[in-house]
């Protein structure tokens, strides 16, 4: 006796990957201390800071690397909350660095000496806004690189009203 063949499963979509990659390119300009960036199609001015005689004028490197860590909390937060089904509105993210490069935690080598991140959630509750910044911080690469390199780093959230 034979068994009937099953019939074939419907076909799955492929795995996602969890790959990422960018390529980002940096050159001088004629102004000294002030750096052209692109990014795929985007193109922006950072600046080298006052205190190294650069114009100061735009980002510095610090606030353009902050500010991406930054980005990178407000956009994961929402992608995290759409994907596990959790209410969320809105989240605001404040983030303050400090290097002090007299008080380096080892030599030849300048980190950030401690970073605070403020998350703010709304539309929420207490438990998911704590899930949803502890799944930023799992995933975020710029936290997972500040998290394992900063001697000093805190993370806090709060509910907005």
């Amino acid at each position: 006796m034979t068994t009937p063949a099953s019939a074939p499963s419907a076909p799955s979509a492929p795995p996602a990957s969890t790959l990422r990659e960018c390529d980002i390119s940096a050159r001088s300009t004629d102004v000294f201390g002030r750096v052209l960036c692109s990014a795929r199609n985007h193109h922006f001015i950072v600046d080298g800071p006052i205190y190294n005689n650069c114009p100061g004028e735009a980002l510095t490197p610090m606030e353009t690397f902050l500010s991406g860590v930054a980005a990178c909390g407000v956009e994961l937060i929402h992608v995290i909350a759409r994907e596990q089904s959790i209410p969320l509105s809105r989240v605001a993210v404040d983030i303050h660095g400090v290097v002090d490069r007299s008080k380096q935690a080892r030599p030849g080598v300048t980190t950030f000496n401690s970073v605070l991140v403020d998350f703010t959630l709304w539309g929420t509750d207490a438990a998911n806004a704590a899930t949803l910044v502890d799944g930023f911080k799992g995933r975020c690469p710029l936290f997972g690189t500040v998290s394992v390199a900063v001697p000093d780093v805190q993370v806090r959230h709060k509910l907005g009203k």
